[in-house]
This record gives C-alpha cells, sequence and structure tokens, in this order.
C-alpha cells in the first residue's frame, strides 16, 4: 500500500490491440505503478492534465491508426515537463528507432516483449522523469525569489555573480558603495544564500544573466 508521503507513479499504455493493453496493465499494475491504457493517441492526449505532478512514463505503440506513435512523442515533448516515453513496436524500422531515441526516448522494444525488460525500462523512465520534475520545481522555487526582489537589486545581484567588488559596482550603477552594500545584502537575505558562489549556482540553474 502507498504511504501518504509516498510519491506515487503513474504509467500510461498507449496500444490499439485490447489483449497488448490488458497483459501490460497487468504486469504494470504489479509493479505497483497507478496504470491507466489508452486505444489511440487521441484519446490519450484528450484526458492528460495540463501537466505531470508524479513521475510518469508512457508506453507507446509506434505504430497506431490515427495519430502515430512518433507524432504522439512530438506532442509530449511539447509539453511542460514531459513525461519519459518508452516505444514498442512488432517491425520497427531503424530510421523509427533512431527518431524515437532523438525524441527523448528512454528506449524501443521490439514485440514480445519480456516483462523483465519492459519493467526495467518504465522504472528507468520514472526516475528520469523524477528527476526532471525536481529540477523544474528547484528552478520555480529560485525564480520565485528573484520575483521577489527589486530592479536595483537585480541589477546589483546581476554584478555581485559577476565577482565585481562593491566599489566597482557602485561605480556601474553610478551609486554610492554603501547603496550596494545595502542592496548586496538584500540580495543575498531574498535569494536565501551566505556566499557569493551559492548565489552564482541559484542564478546559473535559473538563466539568470550576467551584465554585458
Amino acid at each position: 500500500m502507498t504511504s501518504p508521503t509516498e510519491i506515487r507513479t503513474q504509467v500510461f499504455i498507449i496500444d490499439d490491440d485490447d489483449s497488448v493493453r490488458r497483459g501490460l496493465a497487468r504486469l504494470v499494475r504489479e509493479g505497483g505503478h497507478a496504470i491507466e491504457t489508452f486505444a489511440s493517441a487521441e484519446s490519450f492526449l484528450e484526458a492528460l492534465p495540463p501537466a505531470f505532478s508524479q513521475p510518469t512514463c508512457a508506453v507507446i505503440d509506434l505504430q497506431m491508426p490515427g495519430l502515430g506513435g512518433l507524432e504522439l512523442q512530438e506532442r509530449l515533448c511539447a509539453r511542460d515537463r514531459p513525461c519519459s516515453v518508452v516505444f514498442m513496436s512488432g517491425n520497427g524500422s531503424i530510421e523509427a528507432t533512431v527518431r524515437a531515441m532523438r525524441g527523448g526516448a528512454v528506449t524501443f522494444l521490439t514485440k514480445p516483449i519480456h516483462d523483465e525488460d519492459l519493467l526495467t525500462a518504465i522504472n528507468e523512465g520514472l526516475e528520469a522523469h523524477r528527476r526532471r520534475l525536481s529540477s523544474s520545481m528547484q528552478t520555480d522555487e529560485i525564480l520565485r525569489r528573484i520575483a521577489t526582489l527589486s530592479d536595483r537589486e537585480k541589477e546589483t545581484m546581476a554584478w555581485v555573480i559577476t565577482g565585481a567588488l562593491n566599489k566597482q559596482i557602485a561605480g556601474a550603477l553610478d551609486i554610492a558603495e554603501r547603496t550596494v552594500k545595502a542592496h548586496r545584502s538584500k540580495v543575498m537575505e531574498k535569494m536565501g544564500v551566505v556566499s557569493v558562489a551559492e548565489l552564482v549556482r541559484l542564478c546559473d540553474a535559473a538563466g539568470f544573466s550576467k551584465p554585458e
């Protein structure tokens, strides 16, 4: 049973073959993951939330009526925090395999699929998506902190992360050195850091630019 604090994992099976969906769903459920199945890419896309909030992996058949597996992968990659993708096919070409892997697929499994191979691929996908979600949430928090800075504090921070001295920053911004010190102190407080090295790491993670 999943504990209240445990992060639930979600697996989607998208395949137009009823027997394949039932068999894979049973296997994945026994692996301890929440599972939903879909007979088409279109029905899967209609059911998705705006963004994934838990580790998620989609197991997608390459060839399906309507929207195919590779086209579905492209749609997923365009979303915020895209989930991991595992492909499966009975007759996938080398070209399709290369395209899938370039699109970020975890792996490409050939039917009939061994249970252990599928579960291993799904677990790799869930772990990769878990890391992606964690990184994204950390970036969101850094951006939230940056948003609390005033315009002048942001200007000061941009110079601080270059390693510039207070006197140099004062000259560049045409303000008093004591004012720079005050802004610098506020920046460190609001960003929740105690060293310039920490500040540089956060700014790099958020893509905060240094001055030209």
